[in-house]
């Protein structure tokens, strides 16, 4: 998921201008905006209210844990005028447990349950509290089918996970799972490590089309509407499981891999957006190729890559196979390539390899922020690397990686690309490219966790990472502040002593190398590598050159801000 504060548009002076204003239109949505969902947009940021990390914990009861769902079948239809849907969803589980007493699902209790079968026996239930539970009544040594029927009127909860809206007059109705809210439409073990298969069957007036996950199975017509059945078999968390409906304009590109192999990319868009549509959609069969490149085939080969446009205003949402992105970020003008590029990311980070629980949403996050970056150096060089890298950097204060207070804060985004910017350097490029296609094959269809990836990035280093992970990830909050001075020592002009002081209140001490980059009277310079280990540190060169000046980090590795020349006494 990406939801948009900044925008870095590049071009003439007029692009910049019409850059500034849209800035600030979007803003202006999204600054101090609270609803009755929880979502509190500030200024470094958004906080996502109502779903913290230990609420979001607690969601999934302990009976839950001793599920383990196999495959999903939604089939909705869709009654627009009346905001309402009518439901069944078959779920094709086992048990984790011998002594399974009862089934427990998430799922918002709002609607009318007019049936509920166990292995094709009606089974009781209570449906109370945002969960269904089913007494077994028998034993489940096997796979269970469980069958729910409901009907009512979806809560839009989080960033809207259902939602009834129009373009202009026409209906368009979506979801937006992220992080817990497939429940308010269909019954489900709403973790994302619970991987599931799963078929979307969407009816809705023949005016309209239906895109969800995977592939378009068929679609059959009957009496004024038309049923679209989507099929995805590639495991899928319940988070990104999706539908769009609308009268939509559709157009196709085609990713082509080394292999000479041809894949659909599918977009689903506005009339009026059509042609904007296609220049900015453009980008996608040249990103997935360098993404495909850098950290293995896209995941989803044997289906689809599509977007889907819909009435979000705060962005884009990855879901599996079929991004939705907001009407207001399609400009016809390349303006939100780095959020289209970030979306795409998620199919390999977050999608593919899904995070094992929300404490690990750095995961997700930072590595397609990441991946922004990586994007802009393949097409632009290592100077594009550098500024994107530069518009990551904030003050990181207010929350740590790991486990963080609030689950979408922009922190989690822009600090986790810089750690991962930072490991490139601490173990070098090689090892990094290495260590993220080791990564994703590895965990590819799985979910893994914070130290799944230390583990692995740790066999790839030289050097130990503890430290690294402890002051980047689960204990620093904030970036390092340097003070630094330098001076001939002595009366030798050219022999330098170098004092480097961290005087940051965020975290007491951080170790990390340090490039400095030496600037002599003659117009020369060199670089040499140091490395803090304490709050106050003093270094001394000796040159056969007069020092002119220095720059500390030239090359923009390091998560540091304000530094300052210290004042000699």
């Amino acid at each position: 998921m990406k939801v948009k504060k900044k925008y870095f548009f590049f071009g003439c002076s007029t692009l910049f201008f019409i850059s500034v204003v849209a800035f600030i239109f979007i803003i202006k949505q999204n600054f101090n905006i609270s609803t009755e969902d929880g979502i509190t947009f500030v200024e470094n940021g958004f906080r996502f209210n109502p779903s913290q990390i230990s609420n979001i914990e607690d969601y999934i009861s302990s009976n839950q844990k001793k599920l383990d769902i196999l495959h999903y079948n939604i089939d909705l239809e869709l009654f627009p005028e009346k905001e309402e849907i009518f439901g069944t969803t078959i779920i094709t589980g086992i048990s984790r447990s011998k002594n399974l007493d009862k089934i427990e699902l998430n799922f918002h209790d709002n609607f009318d349950v007019s049936k509920v079968e166990l292995n094709n026996k009606s089974a009781s239930y209570l449906y109370d509290d945002n969960k269904i539970i089913i007494s077994t009544n028998q034993s489940l040594i096997d796979t269970f089918q469980l069958k729910i029927k409901y009907s009512g009127t979806p809560k839009s909860l989080g960033f809207g996970s259902f939602r009834f809206a129009k373009n202009n007059i026409d209906p368009v109705i979506y979801t937006l799972n992220e992080p817990i809210y497939a429940s308010t439409w269909f019954p489900c073990n709403d973790s994302p490590s619970d991987k599931v298969f799963a078929d979307v069957n969407i009816t809705c007036d023949s005016a309209l089309t239906a895109v969800s996950n995977g592939i378009l199975k068929s679609v059959k017509s009957e009496k004024g509407k038309k049923t679209f059945h989507w099929e995805t078999k590639y495991p899928i968390a319940t988070y990104l499981i999706f539908f769009a409906a609308s009268k939509y304009k559709l157009f196709s590109d085609y990713y082509v891999n080394e292999q000479n192999d041809s894949m659909k990319i599918e977009y689903f868009v506005f009339p009026e957006d059509l042609e904007k549509s296609k220049k900015d959609f453009s980008i996608h069969p040249k990103a997935i190729k360098f993404f495909s490149q850098t950290f293995g085939e896209y995941p989803f080969i044997n289906e689809k890559y599509g977007v889907a446009e819909f009435m979000w205003s705060f962005g884009a949402m990855e879901n599996q196979t079929i991004t939705g992105v907001g009407k207001n970020f399609i400009s016809g003008s390349q303006f939100f390539t780095d959020l289209l590029v970030h979306e795409l990311a998620h199919q390999w980070w977050g999608n593919a390899v899904t995070l094992s629980s929300w404490k690990d949403i750095w995961l997700n996050e930072g590595f397609s922020t990441y991946s922004e970056a990586l994007y802009w150096e393949n097409g632009s060089g290592f100077s594009s690397l550098q500024s994107t890298m530069k518009s990551f950097l904030t003050d990181f204060n207010g929350t740590t990686l790991y486990n963080p207070e609030n689950l979408f804060d922009r922190i989690i985004y822009n600090k986790g690309a810089w750690v991962l910017h930072m490991l490139r350097k601490e173990i070098g490029d090689e090892n990094f490219f290495k260590l993220l296609k080791k990564y994703y094959e590895s965990f590819k269809y799985k979910n893994a966790s914070t130290n799944d990836f230390i583990k692995l990035a740790q066999s790839f280093s030289k050097n130990d990472l503890t430290k690294f992970f402890d002051q980047w990830i689960f204990k620093g909050n904030g970036l390092i502040e340097i003070e630094y001075s330098f001076s001939p020592e002595g009366n030798n002009t050219n022999e330098i002593l170098l004092k480097v002081n961290q005087v940051q209140k965020g975290y007491e001490e951080y170790r990390f190398p340090l490039e400095i980059k030496f600037q002599f009277e003659n117009d020369s310079s060199k670089i040499e590598n140091i490395f803090i280990k304490k709050r106050q540190n003093a270094f001394k060169f000796n040159f056969d050159k007069k020092v002119k000046d220095l720059v500390l980090d030239p090359n923009g590795w390091l998560a540091f801000r304000s530094a300052q020349i210290l004042k000699e006494k």
